[in-house]
């Protein structure tokens, strides 16, 4: 049984940085993907990074240059360090990991962070808030 548990969540300043912690247990797949995504209140929930077991990191666009998605080992711990933190970046933010099927490395391949729908396992969610 695959189980996440996402930390590092708090509330900091205009500007100030925070690191988030997702650890992994129970991950039996060779190759997988984790990816973070965030979700504001009665928002959709939306893409931020991913990291596959192959190396290959994306981003999307409003935290390009802020945010860093890194692993020693994605199917153990996958860290993202977010920094110049604004008042949109708050939210709940989730780890989402999954087999790196043929589909999901297509969206990698593309450039693009697989979807929420791409991925059965996810963590419970840790809180960022940032104050104007």
């Amino acid at each position: 049984q695959v189980k996440m548990v996402e930390s590092g969540g708090g509330s900091v300043q205009t500007g100030g940085s925070l690191q988030l912690a997702c650890r992994i247990s129970g991950m039996t797949y060779a190759s997988v993907c984790v990816t973070w995504f965030r979700q504001r209140f009665g928002e959709e929930r939306e893409r931020v990074a991913s990291i596959g077991t192959t190396g290959t990191t994306l981003y999307a666009d409003p935290v390009k240059g802020r945010f860093t998605v890194s692993a020693d080992n994605p199917k153990v711990a996958v860290y993202l360090q977010m920094s110049n933190l604004m008042p949109e970046d708050s939210g709940t933010y989730y780890c989402a990991t999954d087999r790196l099927t043929i589909g999901m490395n297509r969206h990698l391949e593309l450039g693009q962070i697989p979807p929420a729908t791409a991925f059965e396992f996810w963590g419970q969610g840790t809180q960022v808030s940032v104050a104007s």
